[in-house]
């Protein structure tokens, strides 16, 4: 069942990322119409940057869901088939491992419960914690950093739900209970 969801999820972000990179083609393509008009648009030029890191992580996420990524395979091609399922096996744990702290990592940055014992008052917040991710803005669309910066515990979690998917999928392979589960 995690695995189906895994997959489902790994499309939604694949779908989306595609997205983004169409509205990233018309951002420029706009803002370039805009130059030559003498009047450049500069907001433009920055959702144009916040989708493509947007997309970057999206796509990211579903090419780890897939063991897509680029690889180094010289060690792991001198192994025999056991060792190389096992090899897989670390490799998956080590994915779920970054996942996780990351995900660790963006729960203390946005430190959601100080946020919430100080009444969601971000004044009170910044005070209590030295941490002013909420009153960031951005240069030129005026809106608060924070609310672009959720595709990094976004990532975090889908990464950590893609990579329990796979350490499962994986540890079957290596154990032999499932031998049609892919390990690449």
């Amino acid at each position: 069942m995690l695995s189906r969801f895994s997959a489902r999820l790994a499309r939604g972000e694949e779908i989306t990322a595609a997205a983004l990179a169409a509205v990233i083609t018309l951002l420029i393509l706009t803002n370039i119409a805009f130059r030559a008009l003498g009047a450049p648009l500069y907001w433009i030029s920055e959702l144009a940057i916040y989708a493509m890191i947007w997309m970057t992580f999206l796509i990211a996420a579903a090419v780890l869901k897939r063991r897509q990524g680029i690889t180094v395979t010289l060690f792991s091609d001198l192994l025999p088939a056991g060792a190389r399922r096992w090899a897989v096996v670390f490799v998956d744990a080590m994915v779920l491992v970054f996942a996780l702290l990351l995900l660790w990592l963006c729960w203390r940055w946005f430190n959601p419960l100080a946020l919430m014992r100080a009444g969601f008052d971000v004044q009170a917040f910044q005070g209590d914690t030295f941490n002013f991710i909420y009153a960031e803005t951005t240069s030129t669309l005026g809106i608060r950093k924070f609310w672009l910066w959720l595709i990094v515990p976004w990532f975090a979690l889908s990464l950590s739900l893609h990579g329990l998917a796979n350490l499962g999928g994986s540890l079957r392979q290596a154990s032999g209970a499932d031998p049609d589960v892919e390990a690449t």
